[in-house]
């Protein structure tokens, strides 16, 4: 009766280790869908955009879901009127960024210094937690699985300065 429950508890182990992996398997939707989100930002960028990946090393599951947004962006991702390049940021450095036209926080990594330096440099923050749009530590998070949803922090956004074209607004849940 013990081996079963040691086998049992193993099982529970590794699937609970994996589910990190599994809840970002759709890095690459996400990405686009947050590609062209930002392509409805009243004077939004176009052409290349270096999109920042925040994560927090301490957290494999941050770690996991920045490795996968990195993957999906490969050497540039094309999304509406954008070309989004990747860079990884440690959440710890998010206060020296440079040359960053938005960021990507990773689920865990949207701590005070994240929300702090996105804050004060005016740059949109993106995440695929709704958590992290509802906190209003980003301006929206991105889901293309099961299917579209967008989330968008009202104080969030304001914070940024980021306004949203009407068109946009009437296809996202404001918070």
């Amino acid at each position: 009766m013990l081996n079963k429950t040691k086998s049992g508890a193993i099982a529970l182990i590794i699937a609970a280790s994996m589910t990190p992996l599994a809840a970002h398997a759709d890095a690459a939707k996400d990405i686009v869908i947050a590609g062209r989100a930002l392509t409805f930002l009243e004077n939004g960028p176009t052409g290349k955009v270096v999109m920042g990946v925040v994560f927090d090393p301490s957290k494999p599951g941050s770690v996991a879901e920045k490795n996968a947004v990195m993957a999906a962006i490969g050497g540039g991702l094309s999304a509406g009127a954008v070309t989004i390049t990747g860079k990884p940021v440690e959440a710890g450095d998010a206060g020296a960024l440079g040359g960053v036209g938005a960021l990507y926080v990773t689920t865990g990594a949207n701590g005070a210094a994240v929300v702090g330096a996105a804050k004060g440099k005016k740059i949109i923050t993106i995440g695929s937690d709704v958590s992290c749009a509802t906190s209003g530590a980003c301006v929206m998070s991105v889901s293309g699985d099961p299917k579209v949803e967008i989330v968008v922090s009202r104080s969030a956004a304001a914070a940024v300065g980021a306004v949203f074209k009407a068109a946009f607004r009437m296809m996202i849940r404001e918070v």
